[in-house]
Formats: C-alpha cells, sequence, structure tokens
C-alpha cells in the first residue's frame, strides 16, 4: 500500500489557468451560436407545420359539418337530375327484350357482355350460335365483338341477364326456309340420323326430315349419314316446327336441265339381271342390258361391276317419276367396244354423243321438211340449219326437193 501511495505521489498535474476557467474561447462562441440558431429554425418550421395541420383540420371540420347539415349545397347536379339520368340509361329486362351489347370477354363457358346495365350479362356457349360449337371465338364473338342480343333469362345469383344469339338465328333461319320454299329453290341438306321413316337433314341450321318415299336413291340411311345431297322444302311450319324436304323433287329439277343426248360421268351402283343402276351426281339413273352395247351382253357383271366409274349417254328422264334412262351403245365407236375396250369408249364419249345429236336434229330436220314439203300454203321454208322462215323466190311453190337430204341411219 506504501509503494502504492509514493508512485501516485510522485505524479503532477498542471495547475489550471484563471484564463480557462473565467473567459471563454472564440471556438466556442461559434458553436454556441450556431446551436441557438438550429433552435430557432427548427421552432419556425414547427409553428409553420403546426398552422399547416390545423388549418386541414378546420377545412376537414368545416366540410364536414356541411355534408351533414348542406349536403347539396353548390352542387348544380341535383336528386332529380340523378333519377332523371338513370331513367334515360334504364331498359326493359324482360325475358324476350333484344338489347344491343359489347362483348368484353370470353371463356370456354361463353361471354360477357356489356348492355350498360348494372351489371354485366353473360351469353352462354350454347346460346352462341345456331350450330353446335366448343367456344364462342369460333364464331367471332371476341371482345369488341357488337350485336343485338335477346334476353332470355336472369341469374339469381348475381342478378345478371342471360342472352342468347341462338333464338335470334333461330327466327331467321325460319324466315330464311318461308323464302326458299317460295322461290323454289334446291339446297344442300347434310343427313345427320335417321328413324324407320327416313332421314334428319340439317339446312340452314335446323332440323329436317326427309321421307324415305322422297329420296331418290336406293341408298340405306346409314350410307347416307354424314352425306350432304340436293332437297327441296315440301313444308315449312314454324309454328308446329315442322321441316319436310324432298330429294326426289330437288332430283327432278336437276334432271330437268339434262338434255337428251347429254353425256354425264356417272358411278355403278349395283347391278340387277335387267341392268345398272347408275349414280350421276345424285340422280339415280338406269342402264338397261339392251344399252349397253351393241353386241349381246349375256352377263352383266361382266361389263360392269359395282363401284365403275363410267360415261353414259342420256336418252331419256321422267320428271314425275325421277327417273332416267341411260345408255353406252350410243358412245361405241364401233358395235362391241363396250365388251372389249371400254377405254375406248369413253375417250370417245363426247365425240360420238356430238354425232348422235347431229343425227336427231338431222332427222327433226326432215320431219319439218316433210311437213312443208305437203303443206307449200304454209308460206314457210326450211333452211339448211334446218330452220324454218318466209318462202322465197327461189324456192319452188309446189314444195321442197328432199333427193339429197340423207337418210337417216337406224340407231
Amino acid at each position: 500500500m506504501a509503494s502504492l501511495v509514493q508512485q501516485f505521489s510522485g505524479l503532477r498535474c498542471p495547475p489550471l489557468s484563471s484564463s480557462h476557467l473565467l473567459k471563454p474561447t472564440s471556438s466556442s462562441k461559434s458553436r454556441r451560436a450556431s446551436f441557438s440558431t438550429t433552435i430557432v429554425s427548427a421552432v419556425a418550421i414547427s409553428n409553420a407545420q403546426t398552422r399547416e395541420r390545423q388549418k386541414l383540420k378546420d377545412m376537414f371540420e368545416e366540410a364536414y359539418e356541411r355534408c351533414r347539415t348542406a349536403p347539396m349545397e353548390g352542387v348544380s347536379f341535383t336528386v332529380e337530375d340523378f333519377h332523371s339520368a338513370i331513367e334515360k340509361y334504364d331498359f326493359d329486362s324482360e325475358i324476350g327484350t333484344k338489347v344491343k351489347g359489347t362483348v368484353f370477354n370470353t371463356d370456354m363457358n361463353g361471354a360477357l357482355v356489356d348492355i350498360t346495365a348494372k351489371s354485366s350479362a353473360f351469353l352462354p356457349v350454347q346460346e352462341a350460335c345456331i350450330h353446335k360449337i366448343k367456344h364462342v371465338q369460333e364464331v367471332g364473338i371476341v371482345p369488341g365483338f357488337q350485336e343485338e342480343f335477346v334476353i332470355i333469362g336472369e341469374n339469381e345469383a348475381d342478378d345478371s341477364l342471360i342472352l342468347s344469339l341462338r333464338s335470334i338465328q333461330y327466327d331467321l333461319a325460319w324466315e330464311r326456309c318461308r323464302q326458299l320454299q317460295a322461290e323454289d329453290v334446291v339446297v344442300k341438306g347434310k343427313v345427320v340420323g335417321a328413324n324407320k321413316g327416313g332421314v334428319v337433314a340439317i339446312v340452314e341450321g335446323l332440323r329436317g326430315f326427309v321421307p324415305f318415299s322422297q329420296i331418290s336413291t336406293k341408298s340405306t340411311a346409314e350410307e347416307l349419314l354424314d352425306k350432304e345431297f340436293p332437297l327441296k322444302f315440301v313444308e315449312v311450319n314454324e309454328e308446329n316446327s315442322r321441316l319436310v324436304l324432298s330429294n326426289r323433287k330437288a332430283m327432278a329439277d336437276s334432271q330437268a336441265q339434262l338434255g337428251i343426248g347429254s353425256v354425264v360421268t356417272g358411278t355403278v351402283q349395283s347391278l340387277k339381271p335387267y341392268g345398272a343402276f347408275i349414280d350421276i351426281g345424285g340422280i339415280n339413273g338406269l342402264l338397261h342390258v339392251s344399252q349397253i352395247s351393241h353386241d349381246r351382253v349375256a352377263d352383266i357383271g361382266t361389263v360392269l361391276q359395282p363401284g365403275d366409274t363410267l360415261k353414259v349417254m342420256i336418252l331419256s328422264h321422267d320428271r314425275e317419276r325421277g327417273r332416267v334412262s341411260l345408255s353406252t351403245k350410243k358412245l361405241e365407236p364401233t358395235p362391241g367396244d363396250m365388251i372389249r375396250n371400254p377405254k375406248l369408249v369413253f375417250e370417245k364419249a363426247d365425240e360420238m354423243a356430238q354425232t348422235f345429236r347431229q343425227r336427231i336434229a338431222q332427222a327433226e330436220a326432215m320431219a319439218r321438211a316433210d311437213m312443208l314439203r305437203f303443206q307449200p300454203e304454209s308460206g314457210l321454208t326450211l333452211s339448211s340449219e334446218g330452220i324454218l322462215g318466209p318462202l322465197t323466190q327461189d324456192l319452188p311453190a309446189d314444195g321442197l326437193d328432199l333427193s339429197d337430204v340423207p337418210a337417216a341411219e337406224d340407231t
């Protein structure tokens, strides 16, 4: 302990000057002045913020009091104006009412439509088209699509309306069918089903019935399924949802455009002992065994087989019964070619048909000439083209000299 005291006793501290205690230095003065200025500035900012806050508080309290006591003071849009605007944009939301709308969203279930109502309306995918579709975009319904819709119901969950385009298209389809029936137009129908009485075909988006008695071909319902064939309207009754069609009437109309001597391409449908049934573009024609070749055909199966494609000539047609008589015999360059070389017959078909038509025209011209020969008082003459006209000075009054007219050959 004595040694520790001796150690500390050896220490010496310099005496403090009285000038340091009584007189501040210049640096301490500047620090004190800076600190004083900072305090004054902080007080000034605090006072400004307090005044601003108080001002905002007073303004909000004044606005609150005004809204509570006089909410419409200084407002030009009155309550009456508000109700008037609601009535202006309000519309009849009853079922069956048509409204204009704009699609703004689509998905697999359908589309959301803005019809300027309280909430958006919904177009289900099954109501988007008269045809079956999986997505509304298949029929061009995308965001921005504008159309007139019909209200068909209401969603109780959110009071939104349910729309339909199918109902409108359905009405238009019936109107279109009535027009086509009035104009007696031939349309195409696709077979989509069958029952014991006939087949069901889609025409203008509607399901129509075609009785078997009104189908010109001998094809079965299974063979016609998913195929298109020409049809005419028999009955269009929207009230009873009856749409009856006829393929036979359509075929009769097509047959009227097939002139005798025309060459068409057909397909062998079936063989019978008396001939072959040929499908010539939906028309069922008979190629009789006697009209296959100039040579005798003992067995049709040796010349033709079902599925064969060949060229045939139109000999005649029965519009009432929808039957057409055909011939390949008239197309043979040499008798028997249809048996020996049918390919040659088809290659020369158009040429031989032209020769056949010329012979027919020649025979008709001779018939007219014979009539004029025995009736010179008719005052008509026959030109070299077979056209009737007034008698000329060069024509003898007693008729025509037919010695130069070639004899018609037996065809």
